[in-house]
């Protein structure tokens, strides 16, 4: 199943910059990690206001709890809050439509 995900990160008062860039650091290496095992599909930042953190992603897992476990695994998780929108697919969607096609072939 697919979710919408927008990340709200906040990090806390007297956070040391070293911290901050370690762990963004280790938040770009699991990304990665999370792509390249199908979790994290699409990731955007949209327009931010000064000082505002925020991400809205497009993730796949099994249900509710993997998705959790995955977001859980990411280091900026801890100072983060996150609205999760699961999706459903919309018959007029392209990529469904596609693979309709594809496994009900008409003859």
């Amino acid at each position: 199943m697919e979710y919408l995900a927008d990340l709200v990160t906040t990090v806390p008062e007297g956070t040391s910059t070293a911290r901050v860039d370690e762990l963004r650091a280790a938040e770009a290496v699991r990304a990665a990690g999370l792509a390249k095992a199908g979790h994290l599909i699409r990731l955007w930042r949209p327009p931010l206001g000064p000082g505002e953190w925020r991400s809205i992603g497009l993730f796949r897992a099994v249900d509710e709890a993997e998705l959790g476990g995955v977001l859980a695994s990411m280091p900026l998780h801890i100072w983060m809050k996150v609205t999760i929108t699961p999706l459903s697919p919309h018959p007029n969607d392209p990529e469904f439509r596609a693979h309709q096609t594809m496994d009900h072939p008409q003859a």
